[in-house]
């Protein structure tokens, strides 16, 4: 079969690899001139393509935004600048021997049903390289163009902004703060690009006012123990009890969380609708620069003048020369039919995310158009696995019937947890979406069985992070070091940052009782589930 893949960022890559797993013909279109996609920094904006700030470090750690068997090289720091990333890109795709299969320079215009879809499921894709246009019949399509580079811009919303006698723009074209320094600016928003650019502006500018509708949770990098936040965070045991305990106890216990660190109402950050779960944002120096003055929490703009913005609580910050526009990016993809994908203001219509439900054929998937509640990377590849067996018919595609069922179902989950706003609208729980492609593939591992085969396998795939590897202990793509890889997690974790060595005084008896402790809880566990067996 041979397969296009539109774009070379972190999806389109991890699908080349899948389709070449599969045995499958890929030939995948890049419209710039390198991989990398939104990871790699350029100081100009390019048309049509993500754009990022020169000082972008990612928000979830290494250990579980590697592809699941390519981990990164243990002197790389748990979080990566925008060079680290691209430089491990560029190390998957010569391991893997994927450079040959991009065509650079290469602009998708069309991608088109061919006149026997309906039997065959087969796309007709035009490109063009350097002013010359190629038609080439493909049997299936994969897209991962991505969902940040065409901002969102609501210009409408704000009156008065025309009038505006300063600058204003949108936060895809911020750069670095050098030539904002002694400046008053406003940044509508609240994102991690928007407070990853008010803390960074906040050491130069003369004053810094962040603009908010709703608020949002902030949390540190740096956790517990110095720890990664998504490290801890991110295991199973914690969605299980999660799902198990009343919403109410578990919003209450989240927020008792969240203010641990500081108390969000204080700073004025605390979300307007605690009910709706928005994900938090990752920022270790946003208290820092509010508690010294540096930024402002300001409510949302009511209106804007020539020189000044009035905020919907009534007060006005007069002689600003900058308005930086943080407000996200609509997703839109030109190149396919209207009638192929359906996206509206609140939630996307995609079969598993990935497969628009009308299809006649299930050949052709958007891949990357989510906002996992955790590293994209993971969910892409664990997607290209999906959809590349979907091609083959080794993953059942069921009937439209069930599959509007299904899509009604999570639609009513998504709502549920986090309502209905626009900025929410990609929004998938980790975990739970990656265990759910992981089964139809053959992939997700069976931790109660491994109770009784490899409890201390299972006791790491249960208390710990759900880290990539483990969806390649078993199954199809089974990779033989993927046990290993699990098992020392942490001491690559602690690697990384203990390049200064230090004879530990803690006591000994620390990690024995931990150890008693879960293996208790292990027990209470297996009880409970023999009994709801019975």
């Amino acid at each position: 079969m041979k397969i296009a893949i539109i774009g070379a960022g972190s999806s389109g890559l991890t699908s080349i690899k899948c389709c070449l797993d599969e045995g499958l013909e890929p030939t995948c279109f890049e419209r710039s001139n390198d991989i990398g996609g939104v990871w790699r920094f350029t100081h100009e904006v390019e048309d049509g393509r993500a754009s990022i700030y020169e000082s972008v470090v990612s928000n979830t750690s290494k250990e579980l935004m590697c592809y699941s068997d390519f981990p990164y090289p243990e002197n790389f720091p748990n979080y990566l600048h925008n060079s680290k990333m691209l430089e491990y890109y560029r190390m998957y795709v010569d391991h893997f021997g994927l450079l040959k299969y991009i065509q650079f320079k290469t602009v998708v215009l069309s991608v088109q049903k061919c006149s026997d879809f309906a039997s065959t499921g087969r796309w007709s894709v035009t490109t063009e390289k350097e002013g010359t246009q190629e038609n080439v019949i493909f049997d299936a399509v994969m897209v991962c163009s991505g969902h940040h580079s065409e901002p969102h811009f609501p210009l409408d919303s704000y009156p008065g902004i025309k009038q505006f006698k300063g600058q204003y723009f949108h936060s895809q074209e911020y750069k670095n703060p050098t030539e904002y320094k002694g400046k008053r600016v406003v940044i509508i928003g609240m994102g991690n690009s928007a407070s990853d650019i008010a803390v960074e502006l906040s050491r130069t500018a003369a004053q810094v006012f962040l603009s908010t509708k709703r608020g949002a949770w902030v949390i540190r990098r740096v956790s517990d123990n110095g720890y990664p936040s998504d490290i801890l965070h991110n295991r199973r045991f914690y969605i299980w009890m999660r799902n198990a305990l009343p919403s109410d106890l578990v919003m209450w216990i989240t927020e008792k969380k969240f203010n641990q660190w500081f108390d969000h109402a204080n700073y004025g950050l605390q979300p307007t609708d605690r009910t709706q779960f928005k994900e938090p944002l990752f920022n270790d120096d946003l208290p820092s620069r509010i508690t010294c003055g540096s930024v402002l929490v300001k409510t949302s703009v009511r209106k804007i003048t020539e020189t000044a913005v009035q905020f919907e609580d009534g007060t006005v910050e007069e002689n600003i020369d900058v308005i930086i526009f943080a407000t996200g990016y609509n997703y839109s993809f030109p190149f396919l039919d209207a009638s192929v994908i359906k996206i509206d203001s609140s939630r996307t219509y995609l079969y598993k995310n990935i497969i628009p439900p009308n299809l006649e054929k299930a050949t052709l998937g958007i891949l990357g158009l989510i906002q996992p509640l955790g590293p994209i990377m993971p969910t892409a590849e664990l997607q290209a696995r999906w959809i590349t067996r979907i091609f083959k018919g080794l993953c059942r595609f069921p009937p439209k019937n069930e599959v509007m069922d299904d899509i009604e179902k999570d639609r009513k989950i998504f709502i549920k947890r986090y309502g209905t706003t626009r900025e929410n609208r990609l929004q998938v729980e980790f975990i739970e979406y990656l265990d759910s492609l992981a089964s139809d593939i053959g992939v997700k591992p069976n931790i109660w069985y491994l109770f009784l085969t490899d409890p201390l396998l299972a006791m790491a795939l249960c208390f710990g992070p759900c880290t990539p590897a483990q969806f390649r202990l078993t199954g199809p793509g089974k990779w033989p070091q993927a046990r290993k890889q699990v098992m020392t997690t942490w001491d690559r974790i602690i690697k990384s940052t203990k390049t200064r060595t230090v004879k530990s005084k803690g006591p000994r008896f620390v990690t024995a009782t931990r150890l008693l402790a879960a293996l208790c809880l292990v027990v209470l566990l297996l009880s409970i589930f023999v009994y709801q067996s019975k």
